[in-house]
Formats: structure tokens, C-alpha cells, sequence
């Protein structure tokens, strides 16, 4: 039986010299995508809230399940706050250019 050639293997190991971090804007995500997704969340938690109240029971009959705040408005404030969601992940913003004065 003969030996494997280890001189033509590849190499596996991770090359850790090579790896540089990101600049700012280059990462996918930057701050104002996080405070536009923050936003968008409290508008699917209102939403939800909006849509919450007391239920009618087999005793009584309660109206207000057909109200137009529980029906309309706080379903579309949820998908709403679904759609803001998906545009704050999806959105790029402008990166700063610098002035010859190195201010933005």
C-alpha cells in the first residue's frame, strides 16, 4: 500500500492573514435600517393592539367586535408596519460623500 501525497492536497486551513473587516459602508445593514425596523416593529405591535378587545359570549352580544377601529384601522396599520418592515431590510441608503474640506 502506498502513502497519500500530501503535497498536493489542498490546503484547508483557514488563511486568518487575509481577512480584513468590513468598512461601514459596506455592511449590509447600517443604522438607519435598524431604526427603520425598530419603527416598522411598533407599528405591527400597535396594529395589534389596536385590533384587541372584549369578545361576545353565547350570554350577551357584544357590537363592538364590529367596530371599524378593530376591523379597519389596526389590520392596516399591521400590514402596514409589514410592508415598512420589508423596505427597511431591502432599502440602501446613500453613503456620505466627502468635501475637499474632509466634512460631509
Amino acid at each position: 500500500m502506498s502513502k497519500p501525497n500530501n503535497d498536493i492536497a489542498p490546503d484547508i486551513r483557514p488563511k486568518t492573514a487575509n481577512i480584513k473587516r468590513e468598512q461601514y459602508g459596506q455592511l449590509p445593514l447600517v443604522r438607519l435600517n435598524f431604526i427603520m425596523m425598530a419603527i416598522a416593529g411598533a407599528m405591527i405591535v400597535i396594529g395589534f393592539l389596536l385590533m384587541l378587545g372584549g369578545s361576545s359570549t353565547v350570554d350577551s352580544f357584544n357590537p363592538d367586535i364590529f367596530s371599524t377601529r378593530r376591523i379597519v384601522i389596526g389590520p392596516m396599520v399591521t400590514f402596514l408596519g409589514f410592508i415598512f418592515m420589508g423596505v427597511a431590510i431591502v432599502i440602501r441608503p446613500k453613503p456620505k460623500t466627502e468635501t475637499r474640506n474632509g466634512m460631509a
